[in-house]
């Protein structure tokens, strides 16, 4: 991949170090332990699944939200970075910050290369949708469930799913620890792309607003702060 997923807006860090045995990334405060062996099986099956794109009425966003999908001054300032390699699915990585270990990452159902060509026609947003459980009682978090509907701009894309994160994600994340924005390429070894393939990134602020159990929103900040997101991710469980 030649050219970086999104316009640079920072000079990308250097190639990355040998691998180090051990990362300096934390932890996060609000760390909760996985049932790491299922999600490790749920995953496998998932990646068999093919990436679908009909189109689809997008589905309900969650209220409170303004005509131009922003809603400032109410949610926790996070760090999110969209990652992957050209060919491969795009990943979504949310930390506390750029020095933690990721507390939520969602390999989303769309190749790079195609969320490359979205962001470039002006606002992206995205929805993962889930079903509510059968279980009224259930208290699972919606950023704890596993497997969702994914629309982009009012398109079925497929599936997306949380993962653990993997070596290659912690690699990406201690690489990127020294960039708080910016978007750019690094080198890669991957089976998807080859010794040589890049992997592309985009590091942002994100406002996460939790609507209720059902519903959390990231909204991209813009550096200036002053003209809106361009990204939304709408998180709903119905």
């Amino acid at each position: 991949m030649g050219e970086p997923m999104f316009s640079p807006t920072s000079t990308p860090p250097a190639p990355p170090p040998p691998p180090s045995p051990q990362s300096s990334l934390v932890q996060p405060t609000n760390k909760r332990k996985h049932k790491t062996k299922v999600l490790r099986v749920f995953r496998s099956v998932f990646r068999s699944f093919p990436i679908i794109t009909p189109t689809c009425k997008m589905p309900s966003i969650p209220s409170g939200i303004g005509g131009d999908g922003f809603k400032s001054g109410n949610g926790t300032r996070i760090t999110g970075t969209l990652f992957g390699y050209r060919k491969g699915r795009v990943s979504l990585s949310l930390q506390e910050s750029p020095k933690c270990v990721p507390s939520v990452i969602v390999e989303l159902a769309m190749q790079t290369s195609i969320l490359q060509k979205e962001m470039s026609s002006g606002m992206v947003r995205i929805a993962l949708e889930c079903e509510k459980r059968a279980d009224a009682k259930d208290k699972t978090r919606i950023m704890d469930e596993t497997l969702w509907t994914m629309y982009c701009n009012g398109k079925k894309t497929g599936y997306g799913v949380k993962r653990e994160p993997t070596e290659e994600d912690l690699s990406v994340m201690e690489v990127l620890k020294p960039v708080s924005m910016g978007a750019g390429v690094l080198p890669g070894n991957s089976e998807t792309e080859g010794p040589d393939g890049e992997l592309a990134y985009m590091r942002a602020h994100f406002e996460r607003v939790v609507g209720s159990r059902d519903s959390e929103t990231l909204y991209m900040l813009s550096p200036d702060g002053n003209n809106g997101p361009e990204l939304s991710i709408f998180f709903v469980r119905i």
